[in-house]
């Protein structure tokens, strides 16, 4: 087990005989928690609300989970908190075209702490010009 940042004690669970998944857990256990912080859908918006990356994948992946980052330590809490995040992406070949950026991104911002993680594809997003879009939750 891995303690999180007040005290939750935040652990991956892998069933027994499966093979261990890359860059996610299958399942996580929260104890402890004091406090847990749900963060809406984050997009590609800077600070002013203005669309980053337009047409560009992997930058918006990085400003989306850079925008759930911060709404995390806004709440106390830092990355390794995170016990599920779901992504929803309007074409998955543009994901897996740049899973290599992707991966570069989410080491720089979160490290090598792998929540429960779902991919999504949806036909479209809200935000206008949008290709993907990050929601999590963390234990504190």
């Amino acid at each position: 087990m891995t303690p999180g940042d007040h005290g939750a004690r935040i652990e991956p669970i892998q069933p027994p005989g499966w093979a261990a998944p890359s860059g996610y857990s299958n399942a996580i256990a929260v104890s402890g928690a004091t406090k847990l912080v749900f963060v809406a859908g984050q997009v590609a918006w800077d600070e002013k609300k203005q669309l980053v990356g337009a047409g560009d994948f992997a930058r918006q992946f990085e400003q989306a989970l850079a925008n759930v980052v911060a709404c995390l330590k806004a709440a106390g809490a830092e990355p390794t908190a995170l016990v599920r995040l779901t992504i929803y992406v309007t074409d998955k070949r543009q994901y897996l075209a740049a899973a290599k950026e992707i991966g570069g991104s989410y080491k720089r911002l979160v490290g090598r702490h792998y929540p429960a993680m779902a991919l999504v594809q949806v036909a479209a997003l809200l935000e206008e010009g949008a290709l993907v879009e990050i929601e999590a939750t963390a234990a504190i």
